[in-house]
């Protein structure tokens, strides 16, 4: 028999072993250093000149991080403000890049530093590894970040114009909010929808003000262009508000400076009718907003009567059943747009809503998620004259608003008679609102009633009041009810209320109450 060698003597390490083991724990020592805190390597094995310059631009960078972190959690504004400005936003994107580039080389630099060829095999390869997957890593997470800075830069750009700020008229920012028709040739040439948002400057509560897009008889701000043309009001047969667009496009003479005579002449018509000042104004492609609606993944609405999706002789027509239901961007689209089996008025409440429940459910965790299709989604479906030197101020109010309860005011029937409208009414009504929304008692409001008349578009009475019962209730609106009445009355849609008695979402303290 061979003799039995030593105990152990097989599984004693050799001092080639021993020395392999130094250089691979020396080599894995060296990445995890560049991970943690990058130029350290390079200067603990002697290349202090890229060390030090390494160091110093990586904790020159924490800094700044940390600092703008808590600037902006003390400061809000600071981050909006950085968030919006496309200089800053290319200055960071490059930054991110330049870092990515950086970071990889020292990874590299490290992983040579390391003398990978005096490794045994299974070392290298198990260096090599480490080593890509922790540049990649790395470098691809600040690529990623350069991107999503970039596509928040472009949707800047795109989105928004560089015109000149314009400040709060009387203490609030008023933006003309319309509904575009969508198709080939036919974006905004005659608003679906128009909505004002009375945004106080310093709360951010908001106002909604809506006007029926068959609304007539209405007059223009003095010394307008539209003024010029309509001195006894906009009075032209068979045209309605909504068709004051289509009508300068058709007179561009009358406004040879504007880039857009149509939303300039809608402006107008909005200003002679409310009495407010449009600080800016935003078209939404409505057929566009199912994207935006998706993007969010989907909007929670109550559905108080079934709505139809398309017309019956369409393939995919169905109904949204009653209920509270998340609804997906097409089922939103005609839960506001909608008018088989319905009503214009039914849906405006309905659109005021949609609007409502999109500013309450779309928190900053959800933009931030969903950023670049919401980014996407909006370039798209919005064309605004807000200057992104107001995005900022803008993002800020919204903030604000969203703890907060949103008023309404709707100028229909049976309160205003579209077809020949008591504009001194209409702007004492919307004066009221934002009395109310202020906390202010409305000075403006009075008991004294006026003769009704008929509104010649729907058949409806038309009350000249000027104070009218809150549809839900019967109560004036502002007023807390003791109880809700015994009979309620019928619903259409997202909001309580009928044609006859008016919708409870066209005239509320709390949009959110009567959704």
């Amino acid at each position: 028999m061979s003799p039995v060698p030593p105990s152990g003597s097989q599984s004693r390490p050799t001092a080639l072993d021993r020395a392999q083991r130094v250089r691979f724990r020396r080599a894995v020592t060296l990445m995890l250093m560049t991970l943690v805190l990058p130029g350290s390597a390079q200067l603990v094995m002697g290349k202090r000149r890229i060390g030090v310059v390494a160091m110093r631009t990586f904790l020159a960078v924490v800094v700044l991080a940390l600092g703008t972190a808590v600037a902006s959690y003390l400061w809000h504004g600071i981050a909006f403000w950085a968030g919006t400005n496309t200089w800053i936003l290319q200055v960071v994107r490059l930054g991110l890049m330049a870092l990515a580039v950086g970071w990889a080389w020292l990874f590299v630099d490290a992983w040579r530093l390391g003398q990978p060829l005096t490794l045994q095999r299974q070392h290298r390869l198990a260096i090599v590894g480490v080593n890509g997957f922790l540049c990649f890593s790395v470098a691809g997470a600040l690529l990623f970040g350069a991107h999503m800075v970039g596509v928040q830069r472009q949707f800047m750009i795109t989105m928004f114009g560089d015109g000149d700020a314009v400040g709060a008229s009387h203490g609030r920012y008023n933006v003309l909010l319309m509904g575009g028709d969508s198709g080939a040739g036919r974006w905004g040439l005659r608003p679906d929808s128009m909505t004002v948002a009375s945004i106080d400057a310093e709360t951010g509560k908001t106002v909604l003000v809506s006007l029926p897009r068959n609304m007539q008889n209405f007059p223009f701000p003095a010394g307008s262009e539209m003024a010029e043309q309509f001195p006894d009001g906009f009075d032209e047969e068979g045209m309605y508000l909504n068709g004051l667009a289509t009508w300068a496009l058709d007179h561009p003479e009358v406004f040879p400076d504007s880039k857009s005579p149509g939303i300039d002449a809608t402006i107008q018509g909005v200003e002679g009718i409310t009495g407010l000042d449009v600080n800016y104004w935003a078209m939404v492609n409505l057929e566009g907003f199912k994207d935006l609606v998706d993007a969010v993944g989907g909007v929670e609405l109550n559905v108080r009567q079934k709505i139809p999706v398309g017309l019956p002789s369409d393939s995919y027509f169905h109904y949204i059943e009653p209920g509270t239901r998340t609804l997906s961007g097409v089922d939103t689209l005609w839960f506001a747009r909608a008018r088989y089996d319905s009503d214009d008025y039914s849906r405006m409440a309905r659109q005021k809503c949609v609007m409502g429940a999109m500013l309450e459910q779309v928190s900053p965790q959800t933009a931030l998620t969903n950023f670049q299709k919401i980014a996407k989604a909006s370039s798209a479906m919005v064309s605004t004259d807000i200057p992104r030197s107001e995005v900022d101020r803008f993002v800020s109010l919204a903030l604000k608003a969203k703890g907060q309860k949103i008023a309404t005011l709707s100028l229909v029937p049976p309160m205003i008679n579209t077809a020949n409208p008591d504009i001194a009414l209409v702007q004492q009504k919307v004066q009221a609102a934002i009395d109310r929304a202020e906390g202010q008692k409305p000075a403006t409001e009075t008991a004294e009633a006026a003769p009704a008349s008929t509104d010649t578009s729907t058949g409806t009475p038309s009350s000249t009041t000027g104070s009218t019962p809150d549809s839900t209730t019967g109560t004036t609106p502002g007023s807390t009810p003791e109880a809700q009445p015994t009979n309620p009355p019928s619903v259409t849609g997202g909001s309580v209320g009928s044609l006859k008695e008016g919708y409870a979402a066209n005239e509320s303290e709390d949009l959110g109450a009567v959704c």
